[in-house]
């Protein structure tokens, strides 16, 4: 079986400036997903999409293998899926297809290969029940009052106020999941037919929160959790 890792990494970033680049516990950010994917017992090929051409430098330097995307898909604004598909184009015209591809986004170096291996297995069990994708989460607490709010202050709610369920009624409770963006799993199948990296009937493997790197201070949190893991 064919499981592809796909690393996007482009060279631009809203937050920190270069930050696929940044030294994060000694090495270049993208080098910890990309280490964990090759480390991975099931991933058979690594893939970094990129349009930058020191980040391809540096992600051939710790073994993955490189597609150069063009310009048009490496803006603010550029959606994953697009640049999935770009990559399984590219790929296919080598004469290569997955069977299943896993979205390992570089923002989260504390995902290691066990963590791949994990929700791996834990999707592989939930395939035969119908399950057709697989992403991670956390568990955010219970609610039953879910709203979300746009400009101007108008309140959207996500759930039927009319009937809104006494709180006392703790089986109306649900639990609300966060993405963390450490992993993304589906077939290649399913990938072309709704090109999209979540399904129509995801599972979710519930793990703890994983910092995801959008700022500085985050870039601080996980140093300090490099530091910690490398002194136990």
């Amino acid at each position: 079986m064919e499981i592809l890792g796909i690393i996007p990494a482009r060279g631009g970033s809203k937050g920190i400036k270069r930050k696929n680049l940044r030294s994060v516990g000694g090495k270049p950010l993208v080098a910890h997903t990309i280490e964990a994917s090759l480390n991975s017992k099931y991933i058979t090929k690594t893939i970094v999409s990129t349009e930058d051409d020191e980040i391809a430098e540096v992600s051939r330097k710790f073994g993955a293998s490189v597609v150069l995307r063009p310009e048009k898909l490496a803006q603010d604004e550029t959606k994953t899926a697009p640049v999935i598909l770009h990559v399984l184009k590219e790929l296919e015209t080598q004469g290569y297809k997955p069977d299943y591809i896993v979205l390992l986004q570089p923002t989260c170096p504390l995902r290691n290969a066990k963590y791949i291996d994990d929700a791996f297995e834990f999707f592989f069990k939930m395939v035969p029940h119908g399950f057709d994708s697989c992403f991670s989460g956390f568990d955010c607490g219970k609610t039953h009052s879910l709203w979300k709010m746009s400009g101007g202050g108008k309140a959207h709610p996500l759930y039927d106020y009319r009937k809104r369920p006494r709180r006392q009624d703790e089986a109306e409770h649900y639990p609300l999941i966060s993405e963390n963006g450490a992993f993304y799993a589906l077939s290649c199948e399913k990938f072309l037919l709704y090109e999209d990296f979540i399904g129509h009937n995801p599972c979710v493997y519930l793990t703890q929160k994983v910092v995801d790197i959008d700022t500085e201070d985050d870039l601080k949190v996980i140093e300090e959790c490099l530091k910690n893991s490398l002194s136990n």
